[in-house]
């Protein structure tokens, strides 16, 4: 049947859809083209930046700073906004001791991430190669506190130990002691740190804090030659002195030539010689180490008389009373008389006590004489 006239499909209309049909197949095809392009470009830019930033890593870990920047400013041509290729490039200018180009990558990488553990050290220790306490005190703790790669815990812990020999080579022992007794919260008792946690205790004089460290290392390592050291070191300090011998005379058995364990342990044998109120003690060997104090002070007083003038003057009613008394002190009287005993212990401390800033440097046994009567003075 056929179409009545006038009524058939017009051949442009189709001939129009077609060609649409045909330019927008062929608009998808250039787009997924050039997609296809830009993939393959941006691979091979991404496959060049790693390249040269493995290159990089091998010079920076070799030490080999002005190729390493070179390799990491090229892998940054490829990837420009690469926020671990511009640290990098950071430490290589550091590595090369250009400081201020380094600084102005890595505060622009802060602004970034200003919890980034690695960034936030770098800073901290360019503040304080420029003494810039304030700023690296600042950075500092952030590190401590900033986010890290790997073992969070270790790397924080390493960063306050960082920041505790700054403050002391600053001189700024209290608030070196502040970070020592922070960091010692939260090191683990079985630590292989606590050595070094107690020599740096030692260097702020916190020698409580100090023996508990080596005490703590000596339990996992009861030859430790550096904790034995230490503790009896801290003892001596803190005038725990049998505890002392204890420590100093284990510490030379594991290292003889151990010359400043040697020292320290002469000092704590001179002490327990003329302590006779040590716990423990007999008799015999009270008397003895009265008798002993007695003869030392009695020395200083002749090497006072013999100086002449003031130091003369201040031995002279001493040196009277010390004659009067000295007949009477021996082993045997002392066993019988012990009022004589305690009056023979307190001429010999006053002694010491009246001569320490008259009569010139002490000897080992004056200055052990002196610990003594420090140790005793509220009995």
């Amino acid at each position: 049947m056929t179409e009545p006239a006038g009524l058939e499909t017009p051949l442009y209309p189709r001939r129009e859809a077609m060609t649409l049909a045909l330019l927008t197949g062929l608009a998808i095809l250039m787009f997924l083209f050039v997609a296809g392009l830009s993939r393959l470009y941006q691979a091979q830019q991404q496959s060049l930046a790693v390249r040269w930033s493995a290159r990089g890593q091998t010079d920076l870990q070799a030490h080999r700073y002005t190729a390493a920047v070179a390799d990491f400013r090229a892998a940054l041509l490829h990837s420009r906004d690469s926020y671990s290729y511009q640290l990098d490039l950071a430490q290589a200018l550091l590595g090369m001791n250009r400081t201020d180009e380094a600084y102005a990558y890595l505060i622009n990488l802060w602004d970034r991430q200003p919890e980034n553990g690695i960034v936030n050290l770098e800073l901290a220790r360019i503040a304080a190669g420029k003494n810039q306490t304030p700023q690296a005190m600042r950075f500092y703790h952030n590190a401590i506190y900033a986010t890290w790669p790997g073992d969070q815990e270790i790397a924080s812990r390493s960063a306050r130990f960082e920041l505790i020999d700054y403050l002391l080579r600053i001189k700024a022992d209290v608030q070196a002691q502040a970070e020592l007794i922070a960091l010692a919260a939260n090191l683990p008792e079985d630590s292989p740190e606590q050595d070094h946690l107690g020599t740096l205790f030692l260097r702020v004089q916190d020698d409580q804090h100090a023996l508990e460290a080596f005490q703590l290392a000596l339990k996992q390592n009861k030859i430790d030659e550096t904790a034995l050291a230490g503790a009896g070191a801290a003892a001596y300090q803190l005038s725990q002195y049998p505890t002392a011998q204890t420590y100093l005379q284990h510490a030379l058995q594991v290292s003889s030539d151990d010359a400043a364990s040697a020292d320290w342990l002469r000092k704590t044998e001179f002490v327990l010689e003329f302590d006779p109120y040590r716990p423990q003690i007999s008799a015999t060997a009270r008397n003895r180490a009265i008798a002993n104090a007695f003869d030392v002070a009695g020395t200083r007083l002749k090497a006072c008389t013999a100086m002449g003038g003031s130091a003369a003057a201040a031995a002279e009613n001493l040196a009277a009373q010390w004659n009067k008394l000295k007949p009477q002190v021996t082993e045997r009287v002392l066993l019988r008389n012990p009022d004589l005993a305690d009056d023979a212990m307190n001429l010999a401390i006053d002694i010491e006590n009246q001569t320490s800033g008259v009569c010139g440097s002490p000897s080992a046994s004056d200055s052990a004489l002196l610990l003594v009567a420090d140790l005793h003075k509220e009995n």
